[in-house]
C-alpha cells in the first residue's frame, strides 16, 4: 500500500510538472499572436505610444481598411487560392501514380527508379536552369511555372510507396486479378480508398508548402495582373 501510495504520488508530481511546462510553452507561442491580432485593432497612436500591452486599445478597423482598399490584395488571395487549388491536385495525382507501382514487386527496374528518385532529394539542377527550362517551354507568368517546377516531391513518392508497399496486402491484388479487376481498376477503387489517410497527410503537406510559397513566383512571374498570372 505505501508503495501504491509513494508510485501514485510521484504520478502527480510529474503530471503538475508537464501541466506546467504545457502552460508555459502555450503562452510563449500564443502571447505573440494574441499581440499582433491586439495591434491589428488598435489605433496608430495607441501603437506609436506603446500602450497595446495584450487587449485592443482604442479599437478600430481603420488597418483592415487601408490594407483591403488595395487591389492587388485581392489579387494576391485569389492567386494564392487557385495555385494551392490547381498544385494540390495535380501534385496527388503525379505522386500516387508515382508511388503505387514503386510498391508493387513485380514491377521491373522499381529499384532503378527508386535511386533516380533518392538521387534528386540530393541534387537539383540549379536556380538558372530551371528559368531557363521554363522559359523554353513558354510557361513564364504563368501558373505552370509555379505550380510544375514543384509538383513531384522525391520524399512524398517515397513515403507514399512505403504506404502502400506496408498497408495494401498482396493477397488482395492476387484476390482482384482472380476476379478479373485489371491493375488500373484496382488502383482507382481498392488502393486509392484504402489509402485517405496518406492522401490527407500528403495534400495537407502540399497545400501548406503551396500556400506559403513565394520564390518561384518572385522568379517566374512579373506580370502583376490577375489574367496574366492564372492563364
Amino acid at each position: 500500500v505505501k508503495m501504491k501510495h509513494k508510485k501514485l504520488t510521484q504520478d502527480r508530481v510529474v503530471y503538475f510538472i508537464n501541466y506546467v511546462m504545457l502552460a508555459v510553452f502555450l503562452i510563449i507561442v500564443l502571447y505573440p499572436l494574441i499581440y499582433i491580432i491586439s495591434c491589428s485593432f488598435s489605433s496608430g497612436d495607441a501603437l506609436m505610444s506603446g500602450k497595446v500591452k495584450l487587449f485592443p486599445v482604442e479599437p478600430t478597423l481603420q488597418s483592415y481598411r487601408a490594407v483591403f482598399k488595395y487591389k492587388s490584395i485581392w489579387t494576391g488571395y485569389w492567386n494564392s487560392i487557385v495555385y494551392t487549388l490547381v498544385g494540390t491536385v495535380i501534385s496527388m495525382v503525379l505522386t500516387l501514380f508515382a508511388a503505387y507501382p514503386l510498391s508493387r514487386s513485380d514491377f521491373r527496374g522499381k529499384k532503378v527508379f527508386t535511386v533516380i528518385l533518392l538521387f534528386t532529394m540530393m541534387f537539383s539542377g540549379g536556380l538558372i536552369p530551371t528559368y531557363l527550362l521554363v522559359k523554353s517551354l513558354h510557361m513564364l507568368n504563368t501558373i505552370w511555372a509555379v505550380v510544375l517546377p514543384g509538383a513531384v516531391s522525391a520524399y512524398n513518392v517515397i513515403v507514399a510507396r512505403t504506404f502502400f508497399a506496408n498497408t495494401i496486402p498482396k493477397e488482395l491484388q492476387e484476390a482482384a486479378e482472380m476476379d478479373g479487376c485489371a491493375d488500373f481498376l484496382f488502383f482507382i477503387k481498392i488502393v486509392i480508398p484504402l489509402s485517405t489517410p496518406i492522401i490527407a497527410v500528403l495534400s495537407l503537406w502540399v497545400i501548406v508548402g503551396l500556400w506559403n510559397s513565394y520564390f518561384l513566383s518572385l522568379i517566374h512571374i512579373s506580370e502583376p495582373t490577375r489574367l496574366r498570372c492564372i492563364s
